[in-house]
């Protein structure tokens, strides 16, 4: 893979520019010295492919529901293979989807049962809109 500039970096990762530099403000990703040129700009920042790999790591740990804070920890962790606490905020993040997976299950049985009562009941007020209408 070949050097690229923020915009080439930003696009491999499917992010803007302006996430690149918020990974960067965050510590998640380095920020390369400017290269060549002369004056106040000093030349343009180059990124490479440990780059490309770094950002995609960030990204696909979102995507797993991993805060901003873990992630930081994730790549300290994989720099030192602690295996022991990657598994804690493996485990940790487990709980977190099993509890939001019970409480979207629970809503689903709640939504069917309002179908439902909505559907065997031929006069009144629709129970989908009632159930919502309450404070």
């Amino acid at each position: 893979m070949k050097e690229m500039t923020i915009a080439g970096l930003a696009r491999s990762g499917g992010v803007g520019v302006e996430t690149v530099r918020y990974y960067q403000r965050r510590g998640l990703l380095g920020t390369p010295s400017r290269s060549g040129g002369v004056g106040l700009g000093g030349g343009i920042r180059r990124y490479g492919e440990e780059d490309a790999r770094r950002l995609h790591f960030i990204r696909s740990a979102q995507t797993a529901g991993f805060s901003l804070e873990q992630i930081g920890e994730l790549i300290e962790l994989d720099a030192g293979e602690d295996r022991v606490r990657a598994r804690e905020l493996a485990g940790e993040r487990i709980a977190a989807l099993d509890a939001k997976i019970a409480e979207l299950e629970a809503v689903r049985k709640s939504l069917r049962r309002l179908a439902q009562d909505c559907a065997s009941a031929s006069s009144g007020p629709c129970p989908i809109l009632a159930a919502f209408d309450h404070d």
